[in-house]
């Protein structure tokens, strides 16, 4: 089953990979320790395709790119938050993490809630509770760069044409 892992406001990137992990190898060992100063549960139980639901000022803090990089490796499918600090959502953006802006779901939602997204119409689905919620869906390239895995992988498929 998946799980909505629900958190309050300005949650930042320490919290999200702590400093002392920076000098990790991988992408999966940054997902061993991905949220552990905030909930020491998240990295051992979290599954893929799992939601992480934020308040307001989500990645705030440093502008280091393991933020979301470790997020990503921890399988999450996408952040769903009030707002994002603005380093932070480049960063995910550039890395190919699905962050959305919604600033009704945080208060309307439960762990075990059955919930999907839909990129393209800008539509978040509450299943177990029949409620439907908006955002503003990507531009289509950057559609395009999140559905490449990122801006990395996306030059690569680029420069192969």
């Amino acid at each position: 089953m998946k799980k909505n892992w629900i958190y309050g406001d300005n949650v930042d990137t320490d919290v999200i990979i702590p400093a002392r992990y920076l000098n990790c190898a991988s992408e999966e060992n940054l997902a061993t320790h991905c949220m552990e100063d905030i909930d020491k549960t998240f990295a051992t139980s979290v599954k893929k395709g799992d939601f992480i639901i934020a308040g307001y000022n989500f990645g705030c803090g440093s502008s280091r790119e393991h933020a979301p990089l470790a997020i990503k490796a921890s399988g999450i499918r996408a952040v769903i938050a009030k707002t994002f600090a603005r380093i932070f959502y480049r960063n995910a953006i550039n890395i190919g993490l699905v962050i959305i802006e919604n600033d009704e779901i945080q208060s309307n939602i439960d762990e075990n809630d059955e919930i999907d997204i839909d990129l393209t119409l800008g539509k978040i689905y509450n299943k177990t509770k029949n409620k439907e919620y908006s955002f503003a869906p990507y531009p289509a390239e950057i559609q395009k760069l999140i559905n490449a895995g990122g801006l990395v992988e996306y030059t690569k498929q680029k420069k192969e044409k």
